[in-house]
């Protein structure tokens, strides 16, 4: 995409043309590249340009060049509280919210809130105010991407607590990649850009590895270019009337399995902006007296991760496990299933019954694709 459609001009424009907040995130593939610097910097040049612009919230992490790029921005004082006997700050979204400034700047998108706070991560605050028709410019790291977390687990060796569901960046009206080399990153870290000098030797040896910054770096392109070619899609759907796909993740009470399917299926109806849901047919042995408990909270959870990605979350008793799915498919005018890998439970159900064949048959007849997800 042309470097103009990324200018502040291209986002003034945008701003004119909705009720609701417009909302532009920046995407990086670390700590480091240069998102809060580049927020800052588009905050002045939209204060210079007369729009009422404000910091919601900032984190320069004491880092010099950022923290210059402050001077003269409004900021919107942190709502200030005790937890544990310590004072911390949050951002004062009632505040933005009753000062209703044209634009607020929001740093972290990933955050988690102090406990108390109304809304439980930032990204909620985010969706509050533009809601309220205040347009907000965030940033977050591609680590961060509800639906990557796998993936990123896998690059890493870490698992992201701190995440934001994809449904919240497609509802993103520009997403912008900050893009670095690795050697530059390396560089800028050495240099003391990036984290403080006693935190530089273990950052070298175990993140800010070149093959790890590689992996991140392609993910948060392909995250960027996938977010451009939905919006682009959407538009021809729009001319051509287009058939839209749904997307139907039907899971078992395996935790981890369950999880990855979720989080795949998600993954596929995000990038074709399709709606989609969850199936879970309790059969008679998963009855709530006959489950494990922590079956039962790995259950809640996961239906609570498919609701935070946009799923519907659909449960039904049933001991005809492949009738039921068939069912349902038809119901919601369903166009391509997603199931786990042939030695998963789920997937040992259907084929322990004759009616796994009659679904088959009827997912040809009707022209509905089977997805065998990996692990």
């Amino acid at each position: 995409m042309s470097d103009s459609l990324h200018t502040p001009e291209h986002f003034l424009e945008l701003i004119r043309k909705s009720k609701r907040g417009k909302f532009k995130v920046y995407i990086g593939m670390s700590a480091g590249v240069g998102k809060t610097y580049r927020m800052l910097q588009e905050a002045q040049t939209l204060l210079r340009n007369g729009i009422d612009v404000k910091i919601g919230y900032i984190e320069t992490h004491n880092r010099v060049e950022t923290s210059a790029l402050l001077a003269g921005l409004p900021v919107i004082p942190r709502r200030k509280l005790f937890y544990k006997g310590k004072e911390l700050e949050e951002m004062d979204v009632q505040a933005i919210l009753i000062l209703r400034p044209e634009v607020v700047i929001v740093d972290e998108l990933a955050h988690t809130n102090i406990e108390g706070s109304k809304n439980e991560k930032r990204w909620q605050d985010v969706l509050e105010i533009l809601d309220a028709g205040i347009n907000v410019i965030s940033a977050v790291n591609i680590q961060h991407i509800e639906s990557l977390n796998d993936e990123v687990k896998f690059i890493t060796n870490v698992d992201v607590k701190e995440r934001v569901p994809d449904s919240v960046l497609s509802q993103a009206d520009e997403v912008v990649n900050i893009d670095l080399t690795a050697d530059e990153l390396i560089i800028r870290l050495k240099e003391g850009k990036i984290y403080a000098p006693d935190k530089i030797p273990i950052a070298l040896q175990n993140f800010f590895t070149p093959d790890t910054i590689l992996q991140l770096r392609q993910l948060a392109l392909k995250e960027v270019a996938s977010q451009v070619e939905r919006k682009v899609d959407a538009q021809l759907s729009k001319a051509t009337a287009l058939k839209h796909e749904r997307f139907m993740a039907c899971i078992s009470s395996n935790e981890k399995t369950a999880k990855n399917i979720i989080r795949k299926t998600a993954r596929l109806a995000s990038y074709y902006s399709s709606k989609w849901c969850v199936l879970y047919v309790q059969t008679p042995s998963e009855a709530p007296d006959k489950i494990a408990l922590d079956s039962q909270r790995h259950l809640i959870n996961n239906f609570k991760l498919a609701t935070e990605l946009g799923a519907e979350v659909i449960t039904v008793s049933s001991s005809k496990v492949a009738a039921t799915i068939a069912e349902k498919k038809k119901k919601r005018e369903i166009t391509t299933i997603c199931i786990g890998k042939p030695h998963l439970s789920l997937f040992k159900i259907l084929l322990s019954t004759n009616v796994f064949n009659q679904l088959l048959n009827k997912l040809s007849t009707d022209a509905i694709d089977l997805i065998i997800l990996s692990q």
